[in-house]
């Protein structure tokens, strides 16, 4: 049975954990109270109400379960935040033919970041504390904690911005009953810049810290359904997340001088999204959120990225517009119009226009009434 250290040997304790997570690879750690967010919960419920989430579940679904860490852990007395450095971009982008996506997504750095949290975890366990690592799941806000952590500070783009580094991480968290010292809170913020918001293609950033999930490509790309038509342009080569916001921040640009990690499943050809079978598609982006883990939403992007790809005389992008107008998914019969209209393949126009599906027949209709054919 534990017994509750004195406050000396509560941060002998939390440095013996800080010297254990340098050696993990985390970036940064801090702790705070496992005290319901309750600033936290009531912004998600304005939001919410205001539909600014877009129909976005994740923390949304539940507000009072994700903002208050005891209905993880009964007994919690503190949150253990970590974060982990994602590898950004040089700030010169690369010309390439590969899909767009999201540094964080680029590699499944929460694996990483939950096997070093949950060695951390299993050291308290064995000097008789409980602990359960969190990390990317509903069930805590993780920037919020971040941020009552000392870990960084709220952004201008909504995520965390840690001192000298930016927001190039991943951020979990371990529930525990040890009760450690409060990290200091940063009392950093963005002071006048607005870039981000400046940035954002589709105006995501509606205010300060607050993101319109209608709008944002992360979301959009990510969400069910069809993808909006006035946002698809603006989505380009992305078929997972979008880093414009954090990529235009000055904060911890100095560091960004290294090249995206080598081992990575991301520098995937469009074409293969679109000619590779369900499982292999589901397996090699398992780490992705995918709405309804179906595949039809990463060829649905990969078909708005042949639509901005400006390669009209593709010819494997002809073939495999051509291939998914007869495709019996009326939703992906529907992109691959649009993106056959992007192009001017006039005779695959025809092909659409031609559809017994009103999802389908209507982007040429849209087209003609816009001038676009």
């Amino acid at each position: 049975m534990s017994v509750e250290p004195n406050n000396n040997l509560k941060v002998d304790y939390f440095e013996k954990i800080s010297d254990l997570a340098t050696h993990l690879g985390l970036t940064a750690l801090g702790v705070t109270s496992a005290e319901p967010f309750v600033e936290t919960r009531t912004e998600i419920e304005r939001r919410k109400e205001l539909g600014l989430h877009g129909g976005m579940q994740f923390t949304f679904r539940n507000p009072k379960r994700s903002t208050t860490p005891k209905m993880i852990m009964g007994e919690a007395n503190s949150l253990i935040v970590g974060a982990l450095r994602t590898p950004a971009p040089r700030l010169e982008k690369a010309n390439t033919d590969a899909v767009r996506i999201a540094a964080y997504a680029r590699k499944d750095y929460y694996s990483v970041l939950r096997n070093a949290l949950s060695v951390i975890a299993e050291m308290l366990k064995k000097d008789g504390w409980k602990a359960q690592v969190v990390a990317d799941e509903n069930s805590l806000v993780d920037r919020a904690a971040a941020i009552r952590a000392g870990i960084g500070w709220h952004g201008k783009n909504g995520n965390v911005l840690i001192p000298g580094h930016g927001s190039w991480f991943v951020l979990g968290s371990i529930v525990t009953n040890i009760e450690l010292p409060h990290s200091e809170k940063v009392q950093q913020d963005c002071g006048v810049c607005k870039r981000c918001i400046d940035a954002c293609p589709t105006g995501a950033i509606i205010e300060p810290g607050v993101v319109d999930a209608r709008k944002c490509i992360a979301w959009l790309v990510q969400a069910p359904g069809i993808i909006p038509h006035e946002y698809r342009e603006s989505i380009g080569q992305r078929i997972y997340g979008c880093d414009d916001c954090q990529e235009i921040c000055p904060e911890g640009r100095e560091g960004r001088d290294v090249e995206f990690d080598q081992d990575v499943e991301a520098d995937y050809p469009v074409e293969q999204i679109l000619e590779a079978e369900d499982e292999e598609l589901l397996e090699r982006f398992s780490s992705w959120y995918i709405a309804e883990r179906n595949p039809r939403y990463l060829r649905r992007n990969a078909l708005v990225a042949i639509g901005n790809s400006n390669e009209t005389e593709n010819i494997a992008f002809k073939s495999l517009l051509n291939r998914y107008l007869l495709n019996p998914d009326p939703l992906l019969r529907s992109h691959a119009a649009w993106a056959s209209i992007r192009l001017g393949h006039k005779e695959l126009v025809d092909l659409a226009k031609n559809d017994s599906d009103p999802l389908v027949s209507e982007e040429v209709v849209l087209a003609e009434l816009e001038g676009s054919i």
